[in-house]
């Protein structure tokens, strides 16, 4: 796994983060094609034949099941959790008080972390650029948002209360006026040892603290585990057919992606030309149309799809990603079988909130 990278703050000089980011998308992008050139039809046959305890060994070995907990989780404690449930539904962290991290990002009533819109609308009623991906999960990757300019989860967590399309605050100062005095003893609790518990930096380390706690459960890793029937025939040969097209080249891992950049558009160009992704962090031209690569767990509850919310169904995204990335038109039967196996990575566990009178929601 890539670690996350930083940019000065004075010029666009590349780290070591940043220039192991750029080989790996380099790297994977020659997977691709290897993959794209390689593809071999007698693995169709295989999957009609394929055991189910070879089946099983095959999906340990590229992908594996999601781990129990997030990686800098042992040090967040319960209080520092609850604390970051609080503010994760706290209104009073947007310019008018109409907007939480919650309202682009539900996790209520089975919310899967995202607000089901093409781009969301901020507190002052104007659209982002791009689609809001989801919370669930978020901390198992390698960097966050869609062009990966967020090293961690506390560093994404300070953005959006800022953005002017998105919560609006005219400053970390005014964010944290707005938490006072209600929030003191909450943050004394969760930073005893604190000369002032009370700042935007805890504030972002508090939510992320709790975003660590949002892992998913699906009938995929029930499978893994030894339950056979967790999934359908249909859903077996759709992972047959995600590894037989080369999808696992980028969607690796336990979260199926998440795990560094790639290209978008690999073989036919992508027709947004507008968001040039991890260009825009990096500066550089090389590095046009290079974005996350996205999860796959709980993918089919997170629609619309691509970081510019293009992609309305989940089995156009299917579609779409065969083409643009590999430059095959996948058959209707591929596309039924893939996203069929992409439904069993539903998530099944709920968000039971602590206690709902801390939920500010509006």
């Amino acid at each position: 796994m890539f670690d996350g990278f930083l940019i000065s703050s004075t010029n666009t000089t590349l780290t070591m983060r940043a220039i192991k980011r750029a080989l790996a998308a380099l790297f994977h992008t020659l997977i691709v094609f290897m993959c794209a050139l390689s593809y071999s039809a007698t693995t169709q046959a295989q999957s009609a034949t394929m055991s189910d305890d070879e089946l099983r060994k095959r999906a340990t070995s590229s992908v594996g099941t999601i781990p129990s907990s997030m990686p800098d989780s042992k040090a967040d404690t319960p209080a520092l959790i609850t604390l970051g449930e609080s503010l994760y539904f706290e209104t009073a962290l947007s310019v008018n008080r109409t907007q939480s991290c919650n309202s682009c990002h539900n996790i209520l009533d089975g919310g899967q972390g995202v607000d089901n819109l093409k781009t969301s609308p901020g507190a002052l009623g104007e659209n982002g650029r791009r689609n809001a991906p989801t919370t669930w999960n978020a901390g198992f990757q390698f960097a966050q948002n869609w062009d990966a300019g967020a090293s961690s989860l506390s560093d994404q967590a300070g953005r959006p209360i800022l953005d002017k399309k998105e919560m609006a605050m005219p400053s970390e100062a005014e964010a944290v006026a707005r938490l006072q005095p209600d929030y003191q003893e909450a943050f004394k609790r969760a930073f005893p040892d604190a000369a002032e518990p009370l700042t935007f930096e805890n504030i972002t380390k508090a939510l992320a603290a709790f975003q660590r706690t949002l892992i998913t459960q699906d009938r995929f890793d029930r499978f893994l585990n030894g339950d056979n029937n967790a999934l359908t025939a249909l859903e077996k040969k759709g992972f047959v057919q995600l590894q037989k097209n080369g999808c696992l080249s980028c969607h690796s891992g336990p979260l199926m992606g998440g795990q560094f950049v790639m290209k978008l558009g690999v073989v036919v160009p992508y027709p947004n030309t507008e968001d040039k992704g991890f260009a825009e962090v990096t500066g550089r031209k090389d590095h046009n149309f290079l974005f996350k690569v996205p999860m796959l767990r709980n993918v089919a509850n997170t629609a619309p799809y691509f970081h510019d919310g293009d992609g309305k169904t989940l089995e156009e995204a299917v579609f779409l990603t065969g083409w643009h990335q590999f430059g095959k038109k996948l058959s209707d039967e591929e596309v039924e079988s893939i996203s069929a196996f992409l439904r069993s990575l539903n998530n099944e566990k709920r968000f039971t909130p602590s206690d709902k009178n801390n939920l500010n929601e509006s």
